[in-house]
């Protein structure tokens, strides 16, 4: 008996896929679960589990392939070493292109359902200037939701907005060059990454303001509990879990950074979500550590290390991704000094974390030795003036000199 493999439902408001790669060829045998396809998304990489034990029929979605929910993969001949069905198989391949057929072409967001905007969407769209054809509606029939409108303003589409000048065609690179060329096409995750940050950039008053750190008593405690630590814990003291504690005592000092922007409205959040950028092969991922203010330091290297593993294997969830209200970037691991991160739209700030480096120091009227880091926050000048970054990112820097304050919640 044959059986459909079929695109799985991807997640809130993800509609389609792009086939990553097959890691079984026609007439492989396949065992209950084991992982047949490997879908990448605009947020995360999904794989698709075999429904049953046997072969694997014809692939009617070969890598590369743009699918959408529910789309028809390839086909499975259930039972192990089990013969093709060639009657069923046939009968499914002229149901396929009839299906494709019927299929109406998919219509512009604007016209993508007959019900009109639900109140609260039609007003935020009214208060903020969005256009509704920029808006794509998630509702029955299409229907436009208050949170559809929230989505296409974190995406930059407002009616004010000027339309991207169009790119100049690339030009043609000499004969002797283009042989070397190669042209790849990019990944869903790496298009979304790249949308994403340059409409941060269009629609934020982004601005930057930096800070230095002394690591040496961070860097004590870490030498002197490390073994302790992870004897206890069962996880390594990282310097991520005092950066992480640092941040959501500032956030609680200074609740504008942790807060967004919604149409004319400025939504506060009382939680602290944090955001961990990861780098992986195919791209930054930002996975959230949820309530981050309500764990310890170990609790939050646990997470972060299953969050980083689940990343670098392409197992994050869509829960893993979502919510986040602030975000931390170590450029440190790669050797990176300084830079100014981009923010995670719709949050209004980031901080980025550096390399740290042995500088001399004026400490007492004597010049000194000791590791140092630069700090960077990014934030959004529309919600949280100079001042408050300011403060932030001290109270993030005396937090890390004097890591008892974060014990003593000082």
């Amino acid at each position: 008996m044959a059986k459909e493999i079929r695109v799985p439902t991807l997640g809130e408001s993800v509609t389609e896929a792009t086939i990553g790669k097959w890691f079984k060829k026609t007439g492989d045998a396949v065992a209950d679960g084991e992982t047949l396809v490997e879908l990448e998304t605009d947020k995360v990489t999904l794989e698709v589990p075999a429904p049953a034990a046997g072969t694997l029929g014809e692939i009617l979605a070969p890598e590369g392939e743009t699918v959408e929910v529910n789309a028809l993969l390839g086909m499975l001949n259930e039972g192990e070493g089990a013969p093709a069905a060639p009657a069923e198989a046939a009968k499914t391949q002229e149901a396929a292109p009839a299906k494709e057929e019927a299929k109406p072409a998919p219509a512009p967001a604007a016209k993508s359902g007959d019900m009109p905007p639900a109140p609260s969407a039609a007003k935020l769209m009214a208060d903020t200037n969005v256009a509704a054809d920029k808006v794509a509606g998630s509702g029955k029939r299409g229907q436009v939701l208050k949170g559809d409108v929230i989505e296409a303003i974190a995406s930059g589409a407002t009616a004010a907005a000027q339309p991207e000048a169009p790119r100049a065609a690339r030009a043609s690179s000499p004969e002797t060059d283009a042989v070397r060329e190669e042209r790849v096409r990019m990944t869903k995750l790496r298009q979304t990454i790249a949308r994403r940050l340059k409409d941060a950039q269009n629609s934020a008053a982004m601005l930057t303001t930096y800070n230095e750190v002394d690591m040496t008593a961070v860097m004590d405690l870490r030498k002197k509990y490390k073994d302790l630590f992870e004897k206890k814990h069962g996880v390594k003291l990282g310097f991520m879990g005092f950066f992480t504690k640092a941040v959501t005592h500032a956030l609680q000092e200074v609740p504008a950074v942790n807060a967004e922007i919604d149409g004319t409205d400025i939504i506060y959040k009382h939680f602290c979500h944090i955001g961990v950028a990861v780098g992986t092969d195919k791209g930054l991922v930002v996975p959230v550590v949820r309530d981050a203010d309500q764990m310890g330091i170990a609790d939050i290297e646990k997470e972060i290390g299953r969050l980083g593993l689940a990343a670098r294997d392409g197992k994050l969830g869509m829960a893993d991704m979502q919510g986040g209200t602030f975000t931390i970037s170590n450029g440190g691991v790669y050797g990176s000094l300084m830079s100014s991160p981009i923010l995670n739209a719709p949050q209004s700030g980031i901080l980025g974390m550096h390399k740290i480096q042995e500088r001399p120091m004026a400490i007492g009227g004597q010049v000194v030795i000791r590791p140092m880091m630069y700090l960077a926050l990014s934030y959004d000048h529309r919600i949280v003036d100079g001042k408050e970054a300011v403060t932030f990112l001290v109270r993030v820097k005396e937090s890390l000199e004097d890591p008892e304050r974060l014990v003593l919640d000082l």
